[in-house]
């Protein structure tokens, strides 16, 4: 069985013969692993049994800083508009919003959109795909949904405010970002993706960031939206839903809204075996180590010990792919990483 199908199974809880299992490295880990093994791509290193594929960069060049208030001399923006600055710490950054002092919806419409959907980023993905599934591998996109796009150009707070104080500009917002989505979805389908992964964070580590009632009369819609009009090109391509933190009260939603996987399962948060007993039968998972606690604070044998736990009771009879709950950042030792993959390769048996 290639790794491709057995993905597909396990997703689909359909006898599988293993566990898939993936993880990613920050900046500096990624430099440690370069300096252990003198190779680069631990993708291919580690032989993971799961692939992402992403658009190539464009070939737009646009000038944003007009957008901004005033614009940090060691700022730069993304295809979207979106401003980053450095932060203080290791690799993360301070997110700058372009939209965040705009007072009438049309502006946000006459909004410079990136070239997302252009045939030259499409094509060279769709080769990308092809590769992969020559060689056997799946190919996952990840996509970025509609909310969170949504807030970096427009700023969280603003956002969330909007959809409370000022309907017009948070129809605009997340309208436009859906539209464009949609097609996203679209063509992921179109040529040929197993899966796609939607980010859209609307959880916290305390709750929602916003009431269920709230997501459902705003955010619900759009997910339908985005995840149909993938599935309507290919019924069979499946839907991860990215968000951390706590968002019990919308995971029936989710599944009514299409979700066929939920990412990441975050220990820290949520319980994986309750959601495994409760939701197993019309729900896969992906994720469930925690990047908060075992990868970085435990040891090797907490790792292996984790890993082993999750294989038997998220993962029986299928429907897991392992996986740390977020990239793996500095903190966390190089020997959990190696005890990982070592956990999941022994323990990840059908």
């Amino acid at each position: 069985m290639t790794d491709r199908e057995n993905l597909l199974r396990a997703l689909r809880r359909s006898g599988p013969e293993r566990v898939p299992y993936i993880f990613t490295l920050c900046p500096s880990l990624l430099e440690e692993f370069r300096a252990r093994t003198g190779r680069t791509d631990y993708d291919e290193y580690y032989d993971f049994p799961v692939r992402f594929v992403e658009l190539p960069p464009t070939r737009l060049k646009r000038d944003f800083t007009k957008y901004f208030r005033s614009f940090p001399a060691n700022a730069w923006c993304d295809e979207w508009g979106v401003g980053y600055r450095p932060g203080s710490i290791a690799h993360f950054t301070e997110f700058l919003h372009p939209m965040a002092d705009f007072d009438d919806p049309q502006q946000v419409w006459d909004f410079p959109e990136p070239d997302l959907l252009a045939d030259y980023r499409w094509e060279a993905l769709e080769k990308q795909v092809e590769a992969l599934h020559r060689r056997g591998y799946p190919a996952v996109f990840f996509c970025l949904m509609v909310f969170e796009p949504s807030w970096y150009l427009r700023g969280l707070d603003n956002l969330l405010a909007d959809m409370l104080t000022d309907e017009d500009m948070a129809h605009a917002c997340l309208e436009r970002t859906c539209r464009l989505q949609e097609k996203v979805a679209e063509n992921a389908a179109k040529i040929g993706c197993d899966a796609i992964m939607c980010g859209d964070d609307v959880g916290t580590q305390r709750g929602m960031m916003m009431s269920p009632e709230l997501w459902r009369k705003w955010l619900k819609p759009l997910d339908v939206r985005t995840f149909s009009a993938a599935k309507r090109v290919n019924p069979d391509i499946l839907i991860a839903y990215h968000s951390d933190g706590i968002i019990y009260d919308v995971i029936d939603d989710l599944i009514d809204a299409g979700m066929d996987v939920l990412n990441p399962v975050q220990p820290e948060c949520v319980d994986p075996i309750l959601l495994k007993e409760k939701y197993g039968d019309r729900l896969s998972f992906w994720g469930t180590i925690g990047t908060q606690t075992t990868m970085p604070f435990g040891t090797p044998e907490d790792v292996r010990a984790c890993v082993k736990s999750m294989c038997e009771t998220v993962g029986k009879n299928g429907g897991l792919v392992l996986a740390p709950t977020h990239m793996l950042e500095p903190e966390v030792p190089f020997e959990n990483i190696e005890a990982f993959v070592a956990a999941a390769r022994e323990f990840g048996r059908y």
